[in-house]
């Protein structure tokens, strides 16, 4: 998640608790992403030390203790000495026995950046078994050397099982590099791929992010296709955010993925999915997940009637002629 020019208001929003919407309790969130665990839900965010919410229903949410206790993980601070605690956009993924979370840790303004990795064996926070233990360094973009942004991670597996982490955020659009079989690092030798991108006014040289406005990959493979949804334009303004949507498929991993006219996201395409409506300025930084009721659609949306502030969206998906529509 960006929050270049934003980020005291990104800060203030994180530390409300719960807002009232529609009848239902929901989390005032940031980047939410959304598992299952037997019959429970359970929703990270964007949050000091990863915001945790669970649930029975999808519809009242309860605040749970943060993944990371204050200050950590203490590595960061090593790499990123701006870091206080603020952990952005958690991915949460199941596989051989472990959930595995990635994160984000980025100083203001430039592409000092880092993507960490935990792992823990079940999300009952009650349970004796339940210990999130920290690995450390996945992934690190450096100003000046890097034309990419470690943050956004998002990982996935292929047709034939090999796992991909896809991530970055404007400079010079979002990758994808191949993992090592723990998850825990990059495999070697080293496969990169640029999954989407926008046109851009400014050099690897800049500090600043620019124009190139693209974020928050999250690649979900249903019916033969993979499909990359991507947040376009700007989150974290409250009424002023402009965030939104858009998509594109590939029968490939690597892409290139054609939104419906055709256009390859590398090159700035994509087909809106969400953006604003008659309650929301803005929506954005999605994740999708197939639940035992079917495929939904999370993302957080900016309030018309609380301020701006941001709101967990979650939708049913309806997939029409192969393209995702939000019920």
């Amino acid at each position: 998640m960006k929050k270049y020019g934003f980020i005291f208001f990104s800060i203030l929003i994180c530390l409300r608790s719960i807002a009232q919407t529609d009848g239902d309790t929901l989390p005032i969130v940031h980047d939410p992403v959304m598992i299952q665990e037997g019959n429970k839900y359970y929703l990270f965010s964007t949050g000091w030390g990863i915001d945790l919410f669970s649930s029975s229903d999808k519809k009242h949410w309860k605040k749970e203790a943060s993944v990371f206790p204050k200050d950590q993980p203490a590595w960061a601070q090593k790499l990123i000495p701006s870091f206080k605690g603020h952990i952005w956009a958690p991915d949460i993924s199941f596989h051989n026995g472990q959930y595995y979370l990635y994160y984000a840790i980025s100083a203001f303004a430039k592409n000092t950046s880092v993507i960490g990795v935990a792992t823990n064996t079940t999300l009952d926070s009650h349970s004796p078994k339940y210990k999130w233990i920290d690995h450390g360094l996945v992934l690190q973009s450096i100003p000046g050397k890097d034309d990419w942004n470690a943050i956004d991670p998002n990982l996935i597996f292929d047709e034939k099982g090999t796992p991909w982490l896809d991530f970055g955020s404007f400079w010079n659009g979002l990758k994808m590099v191949q993992m090592d079989p723990s998850l825990t690092k990059i495999a070697t030798p080293e496969k990169w791929y640029t999954i989407a991108a926008r046109e851009r006014s400014f050099g690897i040289a800049d500090t600043l992010p620019g124009d190139a406005a693209v974020e928050a990959p999250f690649i979900f493979h249903k019916n033969g296709y993979f499909y990359l949804f991507v947040s376009f334009d700007y989150c974290c303004r409250g009424e002023k955010s402009t965030y939104h949507v858009k998509v594109g498929r590939s029968k490939s991993i690597e892409g290139p993925y054609l939104d419906e006219n055709g256009k390859s996201m590398a090159d700035g395409g994509g087909t809106e999915v969400i953006g604003a409506d008659e309650r929301f300025y803005a929506a954005g930084h999605n994740a999708v997940v197939n639940l035992s009721d079917g495929d939904y659609f999370v993302c957080h949306g900016y309030d018309r009637k609380d301020n701006g502030a941001p709101k967990l969206i979650i939708k049913k998906i309806s997939w029409q002629n192969d393209w995702p529509t939000l019920k």
